[in-house]
């Protein structure tokens, strides 16, 4: 991200005019999806955008003494946000990258780093909702956007600023890179990608996972069945990632809830053996099934006189209801149970 080529991706005027794009959003429209733009801050390849601590020419002595115009630069920065925004219809979310006016790279402050007074930050945003008022906007402006976006990490609470919580998005890559990168091999499996987009959706988040297409503009292998596999497992699953959120219900170890209405989803990322005890839902439900074959779970609430034994389990709280079983783990990435809630 914020790799400076944002006007090589995205155009001049006439150049496109000139290019096929249009089709790209209209497509996305036709499938009932929304259209998001990403959009680099940072343009190096523009003669005016001003060499400092993260350019390509930083340790060029002559290109360092050219004397560049960022109120120059900043005038082409809006110009190119606008066209962004008037040519290709609706737009629902606008993704900037990034600011770095107080950027430290492997422990040393990056020179010369640029942030909101440079970008005109207050003046272009205003620019993008005049123009899109629908519009989500990021937070890499240097000031305050619609929704924050943590980047390859997992928060381990939903982020909040000043205590109040606040719209996110984990932004994640299939292997650690934004752009295709032939050399990278640390490639994440589907099953935990799709552990990191089910504790997103629980912690009230969404996941932008990034692919980076070869210089022919297809996927690799890895990333094209890394895909189709999580495809797979949405295809029976889809429900409870799609319109679902958090859950005001605790998870038992190693699990995570999301919920849609009143559907509750229990996420087995460990399978246990038998039996799968959760809290404060006795009585709160009417059935139970596994959610990619749509096979009943039994259920029950032990009691809490039973005592243990050497072939039975003491009994757990009256709030407490026992899920039963199979032994066997289902072969599904991640097994899910559907708990219709009274």
């Amino acid at each position: 991200m914020g790799d400076g080529a944002g006007h090589q991706l995205l155009g001049r005027g006439d150049a496109v005019a000139a290019r096929p794009d249009r089709p790209i959003t209209e497509a996305f429209r036709e499938r009932g999806l929304g259209v998001g733009m990403y959009h680099s801050l940072i343009d190096w390849h523009h003669p005016q955008f001003p060499i400092d601590g993260l350019h390509p020419l930083r340790d060029d002595e002559a290109a360092r003494a050219e004397v560049r115009d960022m109120a120059e630069y900043r005038r082409y920065l809006h110009a190119q946000v606008a066209e962004l925004l008037t040519r290709y219809g609706p737009v629902e979310q606008l993704f900037f990258d990034f600011s770095y006016a107080e950027h430290v790279h492997e422990g040393t402050p990056v020179w010369g780093g640029k942030g909101a007074q440079d970008w005109g930050s207050e003046e272009l945003l205003t620019n993008v909702r005049s123009l899109q008022p629908g519009i989500l906007v990021n937070d890499r402006l240097g000031i305050p956007g619609d929704y924050v976006t943590p980047e390859q990490y997992q928060p381990a609470e939903p982020p909040t600023l000043d205590g109040v919580p606040v719209l996110w998005e984990a932004c994640q890559t299939i292997n650690g890179s934004w752009g295709y990168d032939r050399d990278n091999t640390t490639a994440k499996s589907p099953d935990l990608l799709l552990r990191m987009l089910v504790d997103t959706v629980a912690k009230d988040g969404n996941l932008l996972l990034n692919v980076g297409p070869t210089a022919r503009g297809e996927l690799d292998p890895v990333a094209a069945n890394t895909l189709r596999a999580i495809g797979r497992w949405m295809s029976r699953h889809g429900r409870a990632i799609h319109g679902a959120g958090p859950s005001a219900y605790t998870p038992p170890p190693d699990c995570r809830y999301t919920q849609q209405g009143n559907r509750l989803y229990l996420h087995l990322f460990a399978w246990p053996f038998e039996a799968v005890h959760l809290p404060g839902l006795a009585g709160r439900v009417e059935y139970a099934q596994l959610l990619h074959d749509a096979s009943e779970v039994p259920m029950e609430v032990l009691s809490t006189d039973q005592e243990p034994h050497m072939t039975s389990a003491a009994g757990l709280g009256a709030d407490t209801l026992t899920l039963e079983l199979p032994v066997r783990r289902p072969d599904v990435a991640i097994p899910v149970i559907e708990l219709f809630l009274r």
